[in-house]
């Protein structure tokens, strides 16, 4: 099965492939995704297994999640690509630059590092597995029950992105909840050790993020002995969201 994906620019020069991050879909990329086809790329916003519209499996690891990659590029017809991944994502387009690296010509990560993270998500895992949608009949009702989880209003929107109406008077999500439950662990799984990218990298950390710390940059040059990394300035863990207008221009930037 090919993943599905949003193409913008279709036809106008190098691929553009951006992978969101995980309980994401493409969709939270769109506003990045028109700039970079308007600046002459062909973009392919992707929604990766278990999320936004593409198909379910109960296979979900890194291993996996980069085959469906390099099979969505042999149907497409995809060569010479600029990846990016954001958080999950990233983990995602890690792999496959270490696995496949004559297919791309540049990697960018945004706001993740190689190594392991311990689990993170249960609270959030705790606050969607509670929403019954056979109860529920609205998004005002599965947010106030969220909220009991959940405080930050922003994350709440976030995961709440994922609503919609399967039917009339039946919401869902979009992910794939038990799926991703049941496969939490590997979300936080790190690069093999002796994998490396020898080609052109660009790591994008946020400001106020603990994801990428000081201590990650030898673990980092290990792995991508050509990587840069750069700070966004008044931006957290979503730092394409928070602080738009830095992350493209450092972006454009490398890629340009």
């Amino acid at each position: 099965m090919i993943l599905h994906s949003n193409i913008l620019g279709k036809g106008n020069g190098q691929a553009f492939l951006i992978l969101h991050g995980f309980l994401g879909m493409s969709d939270n990329w769109k506003t990045h995704g028109k700039q970079l086809s308007e600046s002459g790329f062909e973009v392919h916003l992707i929604d990766q297994r278990n999320h936004g519209s593409s198909f379910w499996a109960e296979d979900f690891n890194y291993k996996v999640l980069v085959e469906d990659i390099k099979l969505y590029c042999e149907a497409h017809n995809l060569s010479n690509i600029i990846l990016l991944g954001h958080s999950m994502g990233g983990k995602t387009a890690m792999l496959f630059a270490v696995e496949y690296p004559e297919m791309l010509t540049k990697l960018i990560v945004a706001d993740i590092s190689p190594k392991f993270y311990p689990l993170h998500h249960e609270t959030i895992l705790a606050g969607l597995n509670a929403l019954d949608f056979e109860t529920i009949k609205s998004r005002g009702e599965a947010e106030a029950i969220l909220a009991n989880f959940i405080s930050d209003f922003g994350t709440r929107q976030f995961l709440l992105k994922n609503l919609y109406w399967k039917e009339k008077g039946q919401l869902a999500f979009r992910f794939n909840l038990k799926v991703l439950t049941k496969n939490i662990e590997e979300v936080g799984e790190a690069l093999p050790f002796n994998a490396q990218f020898l080609k052109e990298t660009l790591f994008l950390r946020g400001e106020t993020s603990n994801y990428i710390m000081p201590q990650d940059n030898s673990l980092i040059a290990h792995h991508f002995p050509k990587a840069q990394i750069i700070t966004i300035k008044k931006a957290g863990h979503w730092l394409h969201a928070e602080n738009p207008q830095d992350f493209f221009e450092a972006m454009m930037n490398f890629v340009i």
